[in-house]
């Protein structure tokens, strides 16, 4: 999306061609509906400014931009390499606290860009222009103010305002950036915001009671770094613990000993949890690979406690039943009085990635339309061919993941399916072998480890033709 200039914009009167004439303007992918009192205030915006500003019918703004994954929006923007200049446009009475809270919160989110803001909010209806001040107080201003504002900022930004809102400037994980993390340099989208407002607003209602409440989502769905900001919050009054069913990194052993009120534990399957006082909040992480022994030593701890217990679990749903079963969701959904959520939005396993991987779970009923990109193959038909194919890979910058316990995220990730994975009458991936609590099956390593990946996967097949067949019938749109 593309910078607009506001006033050949806005010497369109009907809404329907005014919205055609800013896409094909902005360049932006989609037709972008724009209400009257919306054209409007962009209007009235536009000849003010050109009061005071000679040049003013030359300048130009990101209008209407809302940044990916977050849907946070703003109606004006201009960005230099040294600053911002956010413009908020109402046509209504607002009241001061309203008008704070958004600007405040703009800024908030701006930040990522690392520059200087300058923040304004015009309202029509009043003509009032007010600023947002470095110490974040309301000032009545002038349009002369803005006008100079503007003057200064040359040289502005005029590609894609998306090549500048990177994901991963501001949708982070604790345990692969905790410094970002402890300096709450991070954003939740709107449905994390609202599960975590229904959580602690029952947890509130409930103190003293033992309550369950979890969510689920695929991986890159934002299930860590919500529950971690819970924790955080949970802890501002009292101590709370994290039991954590990942891996152990030094990451997390960071956090232990940087969130005074937040004790973290690296917990293992087949070892019963010891910890060392009470806690008045448990968060479980990574709760698809609890087992019942593990989640019976929860339960008592919120049961002595009474304590209320959240976990985060990945959905597992391509995977067979009898792949997953006694291990974490259905453990979890079936405690008494539990209440679940489920995150949808992707925020780190791209679409792509997301729709391949699935499909390798299970083939059932799936029609593949679409192109795999980011996807690799390999074929190797006895160990050495699969060292040297491996390698090559490696050579590549793609991470060889061979037990998914990591919760760490790669850019690229290799993994290999061998000759016990086989695909069953209803499409279902299978593995040879029974699992049980004690060795998680392959299909299951398979699933997280590939989801580890943000950008591309590689598989290698070893000596096993069926199920290279059916990897090639997907990737073959």
């Amino acid at each position: 999306m593309r910078p607009v200039n506001i006033y050949a914009l806005t010497r369109v009167k009907n809404p329907y061609l005014l919205g055609a004439m800013e896409r094909q303007m902005s360049k932006r992918n989609r037709h972008l509906t724009i209400k009257e009192w919306e054209i409007e205030g962009l209007k009235t915006f536009s000849e003010k400014l050109g009061e005071v500003l000679l040049g003013a019918f030359k300048l130009a703004f990101f209008y209407s931009f809302t940044m990916p994954k977050l849907g946070k929006e703003f109606d004006l923007l201009r960005i230099n390499e040294d600053s911002v200049i956010n413009i908020e446009l109402k046509s209504g009475n607002v009241s001061d606290e309203v008008i704070w809270k958004q600007l405040t919160l703009n800024r908030h989110y701006l930040s990522s860009l690392g520059k200087n803001m300058y923040s304004y909010m015009y309202i029509s209806n009043s003509e009032r222009l007010i600023r947002l001040s470095r110490s974040e107080k309301l000032v009545e201003t002038s349009w002369e103010d803005l006008a100079g504002v503007l003057m200064n900022q040359t040289d502005c930004y005029e590609g894609d305002i998306e090549d500048l809102f990177k994901e991963d400037q501001y949708l982070i994980s604790p345990l692969t950036d905790p410094a970002r993390f402890l300096r709450q340099d991070y954003f939740l989208t709107s449905q994390q915001k609202d599960i975590k407002k229904l959580i602690i607003k029952t947890i509130n209602k409930s103190k003293g009671e033992v309550t369950c409440h979890g969510f689920t989502g695929l991986p890159g769905t934002g299930k860590t770094i919500l529950l971690y900001d819970l924790a955080m919050q949970l802890s501002w009054d009292e101590y709370v613990c994290v039991f954590h069913f990942g891996s152990h990194e030094a990451e997390l052993e960071e956090l232990d000993m940087r969130l005074k009120r937040v004790d973290f534990y690296y917990c293992k399957p087949d070892e019963k949890i010891e910890v060392k006082r009470n806690y008045s909040a448990i968060l479980v992480d990574e709760g698809h690979r609890i087992t019942a022994d593990r989640l019976g030593d929860i339960m008592d701890f919120a049961k002595e406690w009474k304590a209320p217990v959240i976990f985060s679990f990945d959905l597992e749903d391509s995977i067979a039943p009898e792949e997953r079963k006694n291990y974490g969701a259905p453990l979890i959904e079936a405690l008494p009085g539990y209440t679940g959520h489920r995150l949808t939005n992707k925020i780190r396993v791209n679409s792509e990635l997301s729709s391949f991987i699935s499909s390798v779970m299970c083939v059932r009923g799936r029609i593949h339309r679409r192109e795999y990109p980011s996807v690799k193959v390999g074929y190797a038909a006895n160990s050495e061919e699969l060292k040297l194919i491996l390698e090559n890979f490696e050579d590549e910058g793609y991470m060889l993941i061979r037990e998914a316990n990591t919760c760490k995220e790669f850019e690229k990730v290799v993994m290999v399916m061998d000759e016990s994975f086989s695909y069953d009458r209803e499409g279902y991936l299978r593995s040879a072998g029974k699992a049980d609590e004690k060795a998680p099956n392959r299909v299951r390593n398979l699933f997280h480890g590939l989801s580890r990946a943000k950008n591309s996967v590689a598989l290698v097949i070893k000596n096993n033709e069926e199920v290279l067949d059916v990897i090639l019938a997907i990737l073959q749109k």
